[in-house]
């Protein structure tokens, strides 16, 4: 069985590209820049595994239309980081509602295909405009995101609907397909190259620079070795329709900085929190913060009810001990070779 992932070179992608290696799994790697990607060749492999790197655009239908060629499985990793970006429609959006059309045609055009794992996330499920401390579950969804105000859920939640969609076009044409949806909260652990560190490892690589502060500011996380194993239980565990939240836990930043003493005592972690005054004239001049940003995050908090997520797919999440240790381990030791 040949298991096409796409954004394989991704933080996620990766974990889950060496995972399905590990377990005897042929493999297409999809990458948008070759060169990127030469770190995959490094996973160790089985005697029954294979790996195949491919470069493909999402934006470029030939070149998804080739790589899906052949295979039984699809595991869509591919997304847009909201990192640095200038336009939320060309840079988030397209790429991400685009890029899943495309796919779905390819996918459309190969009948070999019965089963999607899609990559999404819990922005498709937490609606911009929330209650302080409110839960959401995999019933909710992300319907009130504008490109304005929330690009990024905007971006997770269309792309799910249109595939999901497509889905449901296919069984009206007696087509079988599958489709199990993963929705991570932040996701953290070990990396693998330094583009890792550009998106939610952003986070903890600020407890490794100077500053003595941290924001009042919430953060719902889970392990990325978990995130990965979701994906490859789904294939065989996952419900038809699913939606699977996978996260571990939520810490406000100066907890977690408290628990990072506890697990790694050798260094003093920051814990104290940057009075909201401060933070918000930090971000009037911060490249990669923004004041609204600050404004709808700080002191503000929601929660993810996972259900039976684990049940279903037949595994345990990590304890967020293993989580940070391995996370900030790992970027040491990235530092060291860069």
């Amino acid at each position: 069985m040949v298991v096409l992932v796409t954004g394989a070179a991704g933080f996620i992608g990766s974990h889950v590209v060496q995972l399905l290696l590990s377990e005897g799994n042929d493999v297409r790697a999809t990458v948008r820049n070759l060169k990127n990607a030469q770190f995959l060749e490094s996973f160790t492999q089985n005697e029954r595994s294979s790996l195949e790197i491919v470069q493909m655009d999402l934006l470029e239908r030939e070149s998804v239309r080739a790589a899906v060629e052949g295979c039984k499985t699809v595991i869509h990793c591919a997304a847009s980081l909201m990192v640095d970006v200038k336009d939320p429609q060309r840079d988030v959006v397209d790429p991400s509602v685009t890029g899943t059309l495309n796919l779905c045609e390819a996918i459309r055009l190969n009948e070999s295909i019965h089963t999607i794992i899609h990559t999404s996330s819990v922005a498709a499920i937490r609606r911009t405009e929330y209650e302080n401390g409110q839960t959401f579950t995999s019933k909710d969804w992300c319907d009130d995101a504008t490109l304005k105000s929330n690009p990024y859920g905007l971006a997770k939640a269309e792309a799910e609907q249109k595939m999901r969609a497509f889905v449901d076009e296919c069984h009206h044409s007696e087509r079988k397909v599958r489709l199990v949806t993963v929705h991570p909260s932040i996701v953290f652990g070990p990396v693998f190259h330094k583009r890792h560190t550009r998106g939610s490892m952003a986070y903890l690589k600020h407890y490794t620079g100077k500053l003595p502060f941290v924001l009042n500011a919430h953060l719902n996380f889970v392990d990325v070795r978990d995130v990965a194993q979701a994906h490859i239980h789904a294939i065989q565990y996952g419900e038809n329709g699913g939606r699977y939240i996978v996260h571990k836990t939520g810490l406000w930043m100066n907890e977690l900085g408290a628990k990072l003493r506890d697990v790694l005592p050798e260094r003093k972690w920051p814990v104290t929190r940057l009075p909201t005054v401060f933070a918000l004239l930090m971000a009037a001049f911060h490249p990669k913060l923004t004041v609204q940003q600050i404004r709808s995050s700080t002191g503000r908090h929601v929660n993810y009810d996972i259900q039976n997520t684990e049940e279903m797919l037949k595994m345990k999440l990590r304890n967020i001990d293993e989580t940070l240790e391995d996370s900030m381990k790992s970027l040491e030791e990235l530092s060291r070779k860069v």
